[in-house]
């Protein structure tokens, strides 16, 4: 009896030490604060980044066929020009000498042609008659299909004098501006091995063009057709935009780095846009100007034992999986600053991922597909609604509690994240 007494009071006495403790000392559990966002509708992209010069879509190199000395020049640099206006003029004083050296010539082989036809009718008529030998009425031909032979020579001599004479004048090609002036009055031009660049000229330096060099990793993903927006030192704060319209396959080796030459056409009204600039270039490989976004991080997200404690916690684990298919090449109908893309999603490049969403005091595991991303916010294909509510982490004791972003090889080139205004925004270029 005294032993069951004994019992039954120890027994009370930890039951109600036990109690005293966890009313009394133990730390009250905080409640879980939940960082929720919900799906909104806004522009994405993919870009791939590169440098390059800016050129005048057709250039024209004047250069000069004759030598001499420049004698006369009518246009410097920046100067309007029309076609057939002339521009320069070398020195005259040689050709014009060879001009009355080969009319002289040709006097002399005129005159002797009508000597040797008069005596060759002369001999005709003798040799007719029997009076001279056929040798002597032969000579007498020959002399006179000479002499008309050196007049044809001549003729053509004085015809070449005549073109090097026209030659000394420098006319224009091509309507344009001149860019570059490379002779001044008293230079002496020697054209005798190859032709002198005298003058280039731009033939519209309205529209201009980007030579970009894109690197080899991101040379795949260029299209013709793509949009691009680039940015010049000279105006910071505005952007151009342009269209891909050739991507070369002659490389370009510098330091071990390859390259590819990727022409892009960009309009240049206002003329802000001067030949040799330097262009930092956006080439939007794929965008969307109405896709459904939610941050990248709440893909990362997945609730620890604190949070389920909290709420109840139910996964998906019917995953179906999904293939993966090429996109299309965005072009200026769906380029980026247009209306939303009509492509299926057949048409698009997607995969798997896992949100979790929270109902209630529920989180509900969904499977996404997702779309493009540019390492902020992802596009989200199919799998949540505009309404619900996604969670990207917890809040708990003032900290904000996020995933750890995936491990990623080392080896494998980093995605570029897009922080460029979208083309079709306010700026310089239209």
């Amino acid at each position: 009896m005294k032993k069951n007494t004994v019992f039954i009071i120890l027994l009370l006495l930890t039951l109600g030490g036990l109690a005293a403790w966890y009313f009394g000392f133990r730390k009250e559990e905080k409640p879980v604060i939940l960082e929720l966002a919900s799906p909104v509708y806004g522009y994405i992209s993919n870009s791939v980044t590169a440098t390059g010069k800016i050129q005048p879509v057709d250039t024209v190199t004047i250069g000069s066929q004759v030598s001499g000395t420049i004698k006369e020049i009518y246009v410097d640099f920046n100067d309007r020009v029309r076609k057939g206006e002339l521009i320069a003029v070398l020195d005259k004083s040689l050709y014009l000498s060879q001009e009355n050296q080969y009319i002289a010539n040709l006097e002399l082989a005129r005159s002797n042609l009508n000597f040797q036809q008069s005596n060759f009718n002369r001999q005709k008529k003798l040799f007719d008659s029997s009076v001279i030998s056929r040798s002597e009425y032969e000579d007498a031909k020959n002399q006179f299909e000479s002499a008309g032979a050196s007049v044809k020579v001549v003729q053509a001599q004085l015809d070449g004098a005549q073109k090097n004479l026209s030659y000394t004048n420098i006319y224009s090609p091509v309507d344009g501006v001149v860019l570059s002036r490379n002779i001044s009055i008293g230079q002496t031009v020697a054209a005798s091995f190859n032709t002198p660049t005298l003058f280039v000229i731009a033939r519209d330096i309205t529209k201009m063009q980007v030579q970009a060099a894109v690197d080899e990793a991101d040379i795949g993903n260029v299209k013709k057709g793509q949009w691009a927006v680039f940015t010049v030192d000279a105006f910071p704060d505005d952007s151009f935009s342009g269209q891909v319209r050739e991507i070369r396959l002659q490389p370009a080796y510098s330091a071990n780095v390859v390259t590819y030459t990727t022409i892009i056409d960009a309009p240049n009204k206002e003329m802000k846009l001067k030949p040799g600039m330097t262009a930092n270039i956006f080439i939007y490989t794929r965008a969307d100007s109405n896709a459904l976004l939610i941050p990248s991080r709440a893909l990362r997200f997945q609730p620890d034992s604190t949070v389920a404690r909290h709420f109840k916690i139910l996964a998906n684990n019917n995953q179906e999986p999904v293939s993966r298919e090429t996109s299309p090449p965005i072009s200026p109908a769906n380029s980026p600053g247009t209306k939303n893309q009509t492509a299926s999603n057949s048409d698009r490049l997607f995969q798997a991922g896992r949100v979790w969403v929270k109902s209630g005091d529920q989180l509900i595991e969904k499977i996404v597909r997702t779309g493009i991303t540019d390492d902020i916010h992802v596009q989200i294909l199919d799998g949540l609604q505009d309404s619900d509510q996604v969670v990207l982490g917890t809040v708990q004791q003032g900290t904000i509690i996020t995933a750890t972003p995936a491990p990623r090889s080392p080896f494998m080139p980093a995605r570029r994240r897009t922080t460029t205004p979208k083309p079709g925004s306010t700026g310089a270029n239209r």
